[in-house]
C-alpha cells in the first residue's frame, strides 16, 4: 500500500471528509513522526509498535561489483518494533 492509497481509503470511511483534508493529516502525523525522530525521540503507538532511530557503526564493506573494500560512515537509521497487538493479528490471521 502506498501513502494515496492509505488516504484514499481513509477518506472512504470518512465520508464526512475531505480527501485533501485527510491527505494533509497523513501527512501532518508522519511529518510529525519525522520530526520526533530527527531529534532522537521515540514515537510509540500503542498497539501499533515504536519508532526509534538506532547508530550504524562505521565499518568497511564491500562494494558487490567489483569486490573492492570501501569504507562506510557511521549513521544513523529509522527502526521500527511491532506492537503487541500487531504482532497477534498478523499471527492469528488466515495469511499469516
Amino acid at each position: 500500500m502506498i501513502k494515496s492509497e492509505l488516504v484514499q481509503k481513509i477518506a472512504e470511511r470518512n465520508p464526512h471528509l475531505y480527501q485533501r483534508d485527510v491527505e494533509n493529516i497523513v501527512n501532518a502525523i508522519l511529518d510529525e513522526i519525522t520530526n520526533a525522530l530527527s531529534r532522537g525521540d521515540r514515537v510509540e503507538l500503542r498497539g501499533f509498535g515504536a519508532f526509534s532511530v538506532k547508530r550504524r557503526d562505521a565499518r568497511v564493506g564491500r562494494n558487490p561489483r567489483t569486490g573492492q573494500h570501501v569504507s562506510v560512515d557511521e549513521k544513523l537509521v529509522p527502526f521500527f518494533k511491532t506492537g503487541k497487538e500487531m504482532r497477534e493479528r498478523l499471527n492469528d490471521s488466515p495469511n499469516g
